[in-house]
């Protein structure tokens, strides 16, 4: 786990005022909570539905991890706050022109911020760019990405209510105690960079931080530290006690800015969560417990040891809906991070604080009929493991796995839940149910326990493979040509 500095009096806090005032903000120190919008789905909601979903939930801010035109287009109007993002592969190109920086300002800014338009207030340049396990592969394109497309918010007249911003790993820093906190040798100087910039621009530091991912990652790490509960192991530093994983990352942070000079930046958590499947301790039990305990301690205005009464600028919950086609390279957990399903159904109850009381669910969603792809109990099913194969490549099966939530459901179990989940992805095409005759459809519902065989949604927009819309990729095309007349 990471930590970090001293105690902030208040001249800091009079300076996160100030500064939250000439960003346009309330002058309050409270913590506004949102959530990022993934849409790497096989299943996926149209954007109106999931915008009236933020609406009724009195969500006001959300985070994109691209520009997809269709998000952005249904959230015009609808006042809520927006961040944009850059991936990570479009870095290098934006970092050598400064009209390729025009063009996507243009194209996916610019276009949107209309009278009646989308209320877009940050751009996120790169996702996690210093990623350790990218071994500086995007690292040395961050800066001058930053000031090209600063440089076009400019001539755009943009760059006084725009705001860049780089989301970081929480990896980026490290220490066994919080007040030591400092940020990776290799990366010191380009933070340094980074830092000045987005301090000069009116930006805050952004950080996504998960302790799910240290109780995952170490069998030592205390699992009630984890929580916001109290706990039997808290980290001693000094003067201060650290009761949650939370509060130890964020002050190891703020302990490694100090050290750069920049102790009393404003700091925006940009990924915070816990899944719901798909590994052990990823359940709805732990999921609620956590979020609902993040939230309300962040909403409680109380700050960490070393920013008392100064909570993070904004928390935005890691996510607001599973995303069954991202890689599992980091775990089978990594589809289940939702509040909501797939569907827009609340997985559990949760008081975001928003003056909304508990989740309410996603309306007028259209599902599929009510029925389902099965194994043929009377076949001989010796044969099956390449039909299963196949299923699992295109569907998701990871609530199969060890510590998911259809782990224990037999042999036969996990062959009827592969060929639905294709099934139901290849919008329950007849053929899609036969595998060689092995396969049958049911109209009885075969789910067992919390093992949910579930029904596929008929959205437009819900593709096979649909993770952008064809405006999107059209203007990845265009960048990707752009690109190479440049080389």
């Amino acid at each position: 786990m990471k930590m970090a500095e001293t105690q902030l009096g208040l001249a800091p806090l009079l300076l996160y005022l100030v500064v939250v005032v000439l960003s346009g903000s309330a002058l309050v120190v409270e913590s506004g909570i949102g959530v990022n919008w993934g849409t790497i789905s096989s299943h996926r909601l149209s954007p109106s539905t999931v915008v009236d979903l933020l609406k009724d939930n009195k969500i006001h801010k959300v985070k994109l991890f691209d520009a997809d035109p269709g998000s952005l287009r249904a959230l015009m109007g609808s006042g809520i706050e927006v961040m944009v993002g850059i991936p990570n592969e479009l870095l290098a190109l934006l970092s050598s022109s400064t009209a390729a920086a025009d063009l996507w300002v243009s194209q996916n800014v610019s276009r949107y911020m209309v009278k009646g338009g989308t209320n877009i207030k940050y751009i996120a340049v790169g996702n996690e760019p210093f990623l350790a396990s990218y071994s500086g592969q995007f690292q040395s394109y961050v800066i001058p990405a930053l000031t090209n497309i600063q440089q076009s918010l400019v001539k755009a007249n943009l760059a006084a209510i725009v705001k860049l911003v780089v989301p970081c790993n929480a990896d980026a820093y490290e220490s066994s105690l919080p007040s030591q906190g400092t940020f990776r040798p290799e990366l010191t100087q380009i933070i340094t960079q980074l830092v000045s910039f987005l301090n000069s621009n009116g930006s805050p530091f952004m950080v996504n931080i998960y302790p799910f991912l240290s109780l995952y990652g170490n069998s030592d790490f205390p699992q009630e530290y984890a929580f916001f509960e109290g706990t039997t192991h808290a980290v001693t530093d000094g003067p201060n006690v650290y009761y949650n994983a939370f509060d130890g990352n964020f002050d190891t942070l703020v302990a490694a800015l100090g050290k750069l000079g920049y102790g009393q930046m404003p700091i925006v958590v940009g990924e915070v969560g816990w899944p719901t499947d798909g590994a052990l301790g990823a359940n709805l039990t732990a999921a609620r417990a956590f979020n609902q305990g993040l939230v309300n301690h962040v909403l409680g205005n109380k700050g960490t040891p070393l920013r008392p009464g100064v909570p993070p600028m904004d928390i935005y919950l890691f996510s607001l809906l599973d995303e069954g086609a991202k890689s599992i390279l980091p775990g089978n957990f990594e589809r289940h991070w939702g509040i909501f399903s797939f569907d827009g159904q609340a997985k559990y109850s949760l008081n975001l604080g928003l003056g909304n009381g508990l989740l309410k669910n996603a309306k007028d969603v259209q599902y599929l009929p009510s029925r389902w792809c099965v194994a043929d109990p009377s076949r001989d099913l010796s044969g099956v493991s390449n039909h299963f194969r196949l299923a699992c490549t295109v569907a998701d099966c990871t609530t199969l796995n060890y510590g998911g939530s259809c782990n224990g459901i037999g042999a036969k179990g996990n062959i009827s839940y592969a060929f639905n989940s294709y099934y139901q992805i290849q919008k329950q095409k007849s053929l899609s149910c036969d595998f060689d005759g092995l396969g049958m459809v049911t109209f009885l519902n075969p789910s067992v326990g919390e093992c949910r065989f579930l029904v596929g949604i008929t959205d437009n927009h819900s593709s096979g493979i649909g993770l952008h819309s064809w405006s999107f990729i059209v203007w990845w095309l265009v960048f990707w040509i752009f690109w190479m007349l440049l080389m």
